[in-house]
Formats: C-alpha cells, structure tokens, sequence
C-alpha cells in the first residue's frame, strides 16, 4: 500500500491535473494532424520557421526547410560539410545551426553561412534563441563537463553549470549524451538531461528550481527524456524515448499527462508553433508528425 507521503504526492498530482484541464482544456485523445517524411534515414533537430514550414536537420549536412505537405522549400549545406546537430531560428527568422566537430554555431542568411561563435575546448550540442534574442547553447567539453551558456550576439554573458552545493546540475556529456534546451516563458531554462533520467529546470539567474524525475506512478520502463519545448501557457512538454509518450507538466514541475495513444516510434526534437501545435521528430524513421492537444 502507498505511504500517507506517497497518498498525498498522488492526491496533489490529480488535483494539479483536474484544475490545468479547467483552466486549459486538453483534448481527452490528443490526435495527429500531420505526417511529415523527410529524406533523412535520422532525424536530430528541428524548428518552427512558421506555423507552416519547418527547418529540419538529420544524418546529413544538408539543413532542410519543408512545408507541412512534405515539400522540400530550401536546402543549406553546412560550411564545414560536418552533420549539424541542432537548428534554431533567430527572432529576425534566420537560421543557427551547430558543428559539433567545428566546435562552431553558425548562422545562415539567404543561404550565406557565417561562422558566430567559436568555442574551443568545447563542443556544442543543441541551442535555443531566447525571447530576448540571447542564444543559450547546451556545450560539452573533451573532459565531459557539461554546461549552458547564455550568449548576447556573440559574447558570452552567463555560465549555468553548478547548483548552490557546488555539484553539477547536468550529467557528464560526451557524443552520445543528449541534452536538449528551451526558454520557458517565465524565463525559465529547461534542460531534458537523458542520461540523467530527469528534466532539469533551472530561473533565469541559473538556480535550481526542481529535477522531474517522472510522474508519482511510474511508467513500465524509466524516464528518458529525449526532446523539450513549451508552449503559450508555460505547459513543459518533453518526450520519453523508452516509453515512446510524451509528458506534459507544468512550469513547476508537476505532472499533468502524457500523450500516449499515437504510437511514436523514438521521438526526439520538438517544437511548437504559434497555436501550440506539436510537431514532434522520429529518431529512425524520418518523420515529423503535428499534435494537437488543446481544445
């Protein structure tokens, strides 16, 4: 039987989710809208270019924007000829992307890339621009620290790598340890740390607000985050590569509910556009599916 702790932590969950469902209403089966096939064998990043084209990133070094229909609109080949690793899109709607060998980002404006930011030491993983217009970007280093680093235009202006104890707020990083990063809208940083098992969620001056770790009633295999984004009512929605669902919690961290009933197959990057329609990226397959989930 649950512990009077364990009953409690279950009860709070369930009024957080009936109260979230009042305020904003979820579709009781979210459904998928849109069915994508890329021309990738793998898929790595992807970004919302608008509410109908996506730029797209995967095993190649061919960055590619696709509409909604599958068609390919623009294609940029890296300037290293390195695969990027991740992509993002500035306020002004040009494109970032990361050279995890380069050691670079990168940034492409009617298709000229510019070397931005060089970081030796250092390699970079997946980036977020911020509503501020700063670039925050998840680096690893040849000794497997791991860090967030905020950029303004290309100067570095904070480092969030050490909680209050001095420990490290992420696990140790090296080419397979994915870590994905977002701006939630109350400027919070949201990490999904897949080898740690947990979303790490830190404010805006890099404190620690709480690790999710998985809902009070554990899924049949554990928690592997893969893949994070949030939407227009600071909702965190990330992935969970072993039980192919995706979680919903809110800006403090408390489950809501999954998406669970449209058989992903590996999802990884996410994002969302302007009517918090999630389009979520298969790993494997090459395909992008949109989600609607609110009414």
């Amino acid at each position: 039987h649950p512990s009077g702790d364990q009953q409690r932590t279950d009860a709070s969950a369930i009024w957080i989710s009936v109260f979230t469902s009042l305020t904003y209403p979820f579709i009781d089966k979210p459904r998928v809208i849109e069915d994508i096939q890329t021309e990738y064998e793998v898929l790595y990043s992807m970004t919302c270019l608008s509410d109908s084209e996506l730029w797209i990133c995967g095993n190649n070094k061919i960055i590619r924007l696709y509409s909604l229909q599958g068609e390919m609109l623009k294609s940029v080949q890296t300037f290293s000829s390195n695969d990027p690793w991740a992509v993002t899109v500035t306020r002004s709607g040009d494109l970032l992307y990361t050279d995890y060998y380069d050691r670079s980002i990168n940034l492409v404006t009617d298709s000229e890339i510019q070397p931005l930011i060089k970081v030796p030491g250092w390699k970079p993983h997946y980036l977020h621009c911020t509503s501020s217009g700063d670039l925050l970007v998840m680096m690893d280093s040849d000794d497997e620290q791991t860090k967030v680093v905020r950029y303004s235009d290309s100067t570095e202006i904070q480092i969030i790598q050490w909680d209050d104890q001095g420990r490290p707020l992420y696990s140790p990083g090296g080419y397979y340890s994915y870590k994905y990063l977002i701006e939630n809208r109350n400027l919070d940083i949201c990490v999904a740390d897949r080898d740690a098992g947990a979303v790490v969620v830190v404010n805006a001056a890099g404190k620690l607000r709480f690790r999710y770790t998985g809902p009070p009633s554990s899924t049949k295999k554990p928690f592997n985050p893969t893949g994070i984004t949030t939407d227009s009512h600071n909702k965190i929605l990330t992935a969970d590569w072993n039980n192919r669902i995706i979680h919903i919690l809110d800006q403090d961290g408390h489950f809501l509910r999954y998406i669970d009933n449209c058989d992903l197959r590996n999802p990884c990057g996410f994002c969302l556009d302007s009517r918090d329609n999630l389009y979520v990226a298969e790993y494997f397959t090459g395909k992008v599916k949109k989600f609607q989930y609110y009414k």
